[in-house]
């Protein structure tokens, strides 16, 4: 299985048909599973039939607002705008270790992913977004927020 694309793919399109996303919201990891240090992504996006997303590192334990739960502030080494969010750990995929249950994850998004979004075109699926606090948010927990 290949690796995800480490960082945001340049002149993304925004899908015109962007599947559901019906794995990342029941996915069960823990906060525990990550730690300071550790290189994760958070997969936004198919781009000539790889994953992609944008690659981050975990840094120290923070409030997840919007889910209610522990999560991580993360560091994007882009820097910009949003240097720094709080993401939930069932967003983050390791990139510093190959763990069963990230793997296990990825492989799902593939199988489901990479046969309805097809083209070599980069596309955002769009289903994060970035809250006014700095947290980043599922469209999942979203809607069970409220948002």
């Amino acid at each position: 299985m290949p690796e995800p694309t480490r960082s945001t793919v340049p002149n993304v399109a925004r899908a015109a048909f962007a599947p559901t996303d019906t794995i990342t919201g029941d996915r069960d990891i823990t906060h525990a599973h990550f730690a300071p240090g550790d290189q994760v992504v958070v997969i936004k996006g198919v781009a000539a039939g790889e994953l992609w997303g944008d690659a981050m590192t975990v840094v120290t334990p923070s409030w997840h607002t919007p889910t209610d739960e522990d999560g991580w502030r993360l560091r994007n080494p882009n820097g910009g705008a949003q240097t720094f969010i709080t993401g939930h750990p069932r967003y983050l995929v390791h990139l510093s270790k190959r763990c069963p249950d990230c793997l296990i994850y990825l492989r799902a998004l593939e199988d489901y992913l990479l046969p309805k979004v097809l083209g070599e075109q980069p596309v955002d699926l769009g289903w994060y977004q970035v809250t006014d606090r700095g947290q980043l948010l599922h469209a999942d927990d979203a809607k069970a927020a409220g948002r």
